[in-house]
């Protein structure tokens, strides 16, 4: 894990977005991080697109922490 510098103005988007999410503001940017990661990776898919990946992939890692527990 790392520090990543942002500007005040994104800092500030991220605090107001954190808070009407009920995140973080940490949990907010890596939210925001992972969706530009996807849209770099895919740049024809929509925004419901990516939010399918995004489920996709917490189904698959849901799927390998219950198999851990097994």
């Amino acid at each position: 894990m790392g520090i990543v510098k942002i500007s005040e103005e994104l800092h500030e988007s991220a605090k107001i977005m954190a808070r009407a999410m009920s995140r973080s503001i940490n949990s907010q940017a890596e939210y925001w991080m992972r969706i530009g990661k996807i849209v770099e990776e895919n740049p024809a898919i929509t925004y419901p697109d990516v939010l399918r990946i995004l489920v996709n992939q917490a189904q698959l890692s849901e799927t390998d922490y219950a198999n851990e527990d097994a």
